[in-house]
Parts: C-alpha cells; sequence; structure tokens
C-alpha cells in the first residue's frame, strides 16, 4: 500500500510532504493537484494576475530554518514579471530591520502569497529562490520594466534600499473557497512617512508596557 502511494504522489516536495499525505491517506488527492495545478514557471494567466496585485505577503527563514511572514504592498504591478521565470520587488527602509533580506542573505529560499481579495477571491503562490541585488545592479539592467521605474520614486520620494530577485521554482493555485472577498475603500496612504500618528504607533502598547515596567522598577 505504501509503495502505491508513493507511485501516486511523482512530483512531492520533500520528505515531509510525502510522510503527511501517506499517514493522512492524502496521496491520491495530492497527486491530482500535482498533476493539474503546479507548474515550475508563471503561465500568461499568472503573470496577468500578479500585474493587478497590490499586496503579497512573503515568507523567508535564516540559516537555522527561524521563520518570518511579511507584508509588501504597492501600486498594481509593484512586484514586476521580468519573464515566466523571474520576479522583482523592492524593498524600502521600514522599521530598518530588514529582516527579510537579512534572512535571504542567509538562506534564498522564498515563498510568495498573492491574493485577490477584492474580485476573484483566488490566490497565486510562488515559491522559489529570491537573491539581494543593488539599486545599481537593477539600474542597469536591459529594458527594465516601466514599473520597476515607477518604484524608484514612489514612497514619498524615498527609493528602495534594495531589490529582491526571485527565480521561480513552482506556482499554484491557493483556492477561493475560503477567502473573503473585500471591498476596497478610499485610505491615504502616507508612503514612507516617519510620523508615528500614520504608522500606527505603539499600537500594540510594547513599548508603553516596558517604560511602565521600569518605572516600577525605579
Amino acid at each position: 500500500m505504501e509503495k502505491e502511494q508513493e507511485a501516486l504522489t511523482p512530483y512531492v516536495n520533500s520528505d515531509g510532504e510525502g510522510q503527511a499525505q501517506r499517514m493522512l491517506g492524502t496521496a491520491r488527492r495530492a497527486a491530482a493537484f500535482y498533476r493539474n495545478q503546479m507548474t515550475n514557471e508563471l503561465n500568461d494567466k499568472m503573470q496577468s494576475f500578479i500585474a493587478r496585485q497590490e499586496m503579497v505577503f512573503l515568507s523567508t527563514a535564516n540559516a537555522n530554518g527561524e521563520c518570518d511572514c511579511s507584508y509588501r504592498a504597492g501600486t498594481a504591478g509593484f512586484v514586476a514579471v521580468l519573464n515566466a521565470t523571474m520576479l522583482a520587488y523592492p524593498e524600502y527602509r521600514g522599521n530598518g530591520v530588514m529582516a527579510s533580506v537579512g534572512n535571504i542573505l542567509e538562506n534564498p529560499r522564498i515563498g510568495l502569497l498573492f491574493i485577490d481579495f477584492f474580485q476573484s477571491t483566488v490566490g497565486l503562490h510562488v515559491n522559489g529562490k529570491a537573491r539581494v541585488v543593488t539599486n545599481e545592479e537593477v539600474a542597469a539592467m536591459p529594458d527594465m520594466p516601466q514599473v520597476m521605474v515607477d518604484a524608484s520614486h514612489m514612497k514619498g520620494g524615498q527609493h528602495p534600499e534594495c531589490w529582491v530577485i526571485v527565480e521561480v521554482e513552482e506556482a499554484y493555485i491557493h483556492c477561493s473557497k475560503h477567502v473573503p472577498l473585500m471591498k476596497k475603500i478610499e485610505k491615504e496612504r502616507h508612503w514612507g512617512t516617519d510620523d508615528e500618528r500614520h504608522k500606527g504607533g505603539d499600537f500594540f502598547q510594547v513599548q508603553s508596557n516596558q517604560l511602565n515596567a521600569l518605572s516600577s522598577e525605579e
């Protein structure tokens, strides 16, 4: 039985993934998904989908496997499709921690999740390898997409600190079944601001609690 299940999952991504499918009896279902929905490059529909998105969730991990999930946003298509197997997106200063960039410097594995909350409610997973490149390297690229040119001048005039190039290894759908349909409401976005009023300030009161704790110790 185990050999039969292994034969049903020729595209299994990892030993753990295959083990989970055998343990939970989903090997046949997984094999159908691998066969029908997974690809190692972005087809035309996927490329058009990414070009319409204004946000993406991204996951990285350092050399020890300690993970970080983050969020990026910009104008539609801020994640540029360079070709069927390559994406690029800008990294801005933010809080200065540069957690995602730091992880990529240690471990190139990256996972991106694009979700269309406003129309189809479908998502797209893109997994692969990432590398950090400088603004100078990007500027020297032949036929740099206009969206990358525009990104260099957005967010309050702040330029990207660097760029991330993603080499696509697999792409597949995230089904729309449980994704909520949302309505976009106008909100003024203060790109690149350091004004705490527009950044959320100490919303979770971490700084306030630490200051209170220090005061109590005194």
